[in-house]
């Protein structure tokens, strides 16, 4: 998976690309600890718009995301799902936990 961030504002982004599965664990956590750490950030967003794939492994990442960004007064948001991922998402009752947009 490849993992594009961008910051504006309050809002850090985590643009995916690839497939989110038990690979990507590393690279994903590295890639939200710049948000988390940052006092400026409010929000951070997950873009699944490249996302083609994610497995539970994926879902237990969001979950410990969202976890450490609550403890910090952080918002995670789920944004541009679709297809396959979309419906995991939507199964596992995610729009009950996450912003969700898109």
């Amino acid at each position: 998976m490849q993992i594009t961030t961008r910051s504006a504002d309050t809002t850090f982004t985590l643009a995916l690309q690839g497939r989110f599965d038990f690979h990507s664990h590393r690279e994903f956590r590295e890639s939200y600890q710049a948000a988390l750490d940052s006092g400026a950030t409010r929000e951070i967003e997950i873009d699944f718009r490249g996302v083609d794939y994610l497995d539970s492994s994926a879902l237990g990442m969001l979950l410990l995301l969202r976890e450490k960004a609550d403890a910090l007064g952080k918002q995670v948001t789920l944004a541009h799902m679709h297809g396959m991922v979309k419906q995991v998402l939507d199964v596992a009752n995610f729009g009950k936990l996450f912003n969700m947009k898109g």
